[in-house]
This record gives C-alpha cells, sequence and structure tokens, in this order.
C-alpha cells in the first residue's frame, strides 16, 4: 500500500474526522499510486492517521477510515451494515407503504463517493470517486449478504458522475440481477423509476419529506408543477385533494412516465393534465 505524507499542521482536520484531503495539504508520496487506489496517510511527523481512496484532482484522498485495517469485504459489509441498521431503527427502511429510500449517502454514512438508492428490490449504486468505481464489485458482494433477498438487483449507474479525465471506461448495467420492474413505491404511492436513463438514480429521493408535505397544502388548489421530471409532486397534491394538476417539462420522455406515475395512482383522474414544452413559453402561453 503507498504512502502520503501531508505537510506540517495540515492535519488538523482529520483530527476533526473531516474526510477530505486536499492536494494542497500533500507533501510527497512515497511511490505512485494509482487513481482508486487505497493509500496511508501519514502527518509531516510520520504519524498514521487515516487511509483512503486516492485520486488525480483537488479532492486527493476520500477517507475511508481513521484507523489501519484492510479495505475488503469485511469493511464494506460492515460500512453498510451500519447504513442499513440506521434506516431500519428510523423507520425509513420498515415502513410497509415505503419501499424507496436512500441507504447510502457518501460522507454521511462515512463512505465518500459512494450513493446507493433503493426501488422496492432494486438497489441503484453510483460512484462519485474513481476509489469506489475500483472497488464496486466488493461493494455490491457486500451489499447483497446485508440486503438478503430484501434487494434482487443491483444497477450500476456511474458513467455520467465519474471524473472524465481518469481512464475509467465505466459502463452502466446490472452488476446482479436484471429485473425489468421498475415501480417502486412511496409513502404508498406508486411510480415508474428510469434508473437506465433518468437523472440521477432514477427518481429524486431526498425530496420525499418535501413531497409529502405540499400533499397537506393541496386540498381544494390548482397546483402547477414546474420542472416535473416524473412528476412526483403531481401525484401527492392530487392525493391532497387537489382541483387541478398541471406537470410541465421540456422533455417528451419525463412526461411520459409523469403520465405513467399518474395513471398508476389516479387512473383516468381528469384533474392532472401534463405538458412536454418550455417552461417560460408555457408560462407566456397560459398568462
Amino acid at each position: 500500500m503507498h504512502k502520503v505524507y501531508l505537510k506540517p499542521g495540515k492535519e488538523e482536520s482529520l483530527k476533526r474526522f473531516h474526510p477530505w484531503i486536499f492536494s494542497g495539504a500533500i507533501s510527497r508520496f512515497d511511490g505512485e499510486p494509482e487513481e482508486g487506489e487505497v493509500i496511508e496517510v501519514y502527518t509531516s511527523k510520520k504519524e498514521f492517521i487515516a487511509e483512503g481512496h486516492f485520486q488525480i484532482g483537488s479532492i486527493a484522498i476520500r477517507v475511508l477510515s481513521f484507523r489501519q485495517e484492510p479495505i475488503g469485504h469485511d469493511f464494506w459489509k460492515r460500512k453498510l451494515e451500519i447504513a442499513y441498521d440506521m434506516r431500519r431503527s428510523i423507520g425509513i427502511a420498515t415502513n410497509p407503504t415505503n419501499n424507496t429510500y436512500r441507504l447510502v449517502h457518501g460522507e454521511g454514512d462515512n463512505l465518500p463517493g459512494l450513493v446507493i438508492d433503493v426501488y422496492a428490490k432494486t438497489a441503484v449504486m453510483q460512484a462519485h470517486s474513481a476509489g469506489m468505481h475500483v472497488d464496486r464489485m466488493a461493494i455490491a458482494e457486500a451489499l447483497s449478504e446485508v440486503m438478503g433477498d430484501k434487494i434482487e438487483n443491483i444497477y450500476y449507474k456511474s458513467e455520467t458522475t465519474l471524473p472524465f479525465k481518469a481512464d475509467l471506461f465505466p459502463e452502466n448495467g446490472f452488476l446482479k440481477g436484471g429485473s425489468n420492474d421498475n415501480i417502486a413505491q412511496e409513502y404508498g404511492l406508486k411510480f415508474h423509476v428510469d434508473w437506465l436513463k433518468g437523472q440521477k438514480t432514477g427518481f429524486f429521493v431526498d425530496q420525499r419529506e418535501n413531497r409529502s408535505l405540499l400533499e397537506r397544502y393541496a386540498k381544494d388548489r390548482s397546483v402547477l408543477n414546474m420542472f416535473c421530471y416524473t412528476g412526483g409532486f403531481s401525484f401527492y397534491a392530487m392525493r391532497g385533494g387537489a382541483k387541478l394538476v398541471h406537470s410541465v417539462d421540456s422533455s417528451a420522455k419525463a412526461i411520459d412516465l409523469t403520465n405513467k406515475n399518474v395513471e398508476l395512482n389516479f387512473p383516468g383522474d381528469p384533474r392532472h393534465e401534463a405538458f412536454a414544452e418550455d417552461a417560460f413559453k408555457y408560462l407566456d402561453r397560459m398568462g
């Protein structure tokens, strides 16, 4: 394992468990590490302080651990178990009306550069660092063990999230399974997830509570959902009793998915209308 030595005083942020080491903090490398390789970090006094994924760029190292330990199967399994246990303890992963949630949120779960979203029986894994891309198969294997029969498919979606200058050649595709069943559920509402070509991992999971909040305020109101993507706010508004909902997005594919999602929950409901056009042209036209 290669080693890196910091400039004097540059270990202070690591003592506070900050997970990034910037290139300007580095004094020298012991050898020439490859992008994505796990390297050990030492202070200017040659004291071990952390280990993490190396990557060429402003953020040179993303810290995985502040102790010397092998970064392998047991490490990934333990980290994923901690993340899963936390989601279960707060009811996100155990709510019978909700099988959609973010299982791993990068630095928030001490796994910088990794995002995993769960949609029913499918986990969508996304790497934002070279190291997570290099270790994707080990992570997927550990994820299968941790989740058991809760997950049948693991889809890897990182073509657009990895540094383009790194020679990583990422390809989106299934690392496990391959089901075409893309219907998930959030607080009792169903929706199609486009993890193949959709934005992010296929759905904006982080907006769950905002969608739920909108439902509380929608009764008897006319609701305009601009840049609607797959229409999440629209069908929450409809369940909240909105008298009229317009969904607008410039993408015809997004509008098609919006209509399918509304039909899943409110088949034939005349309150909803979708428009595949530029948002500002829509506003000009509607007056």
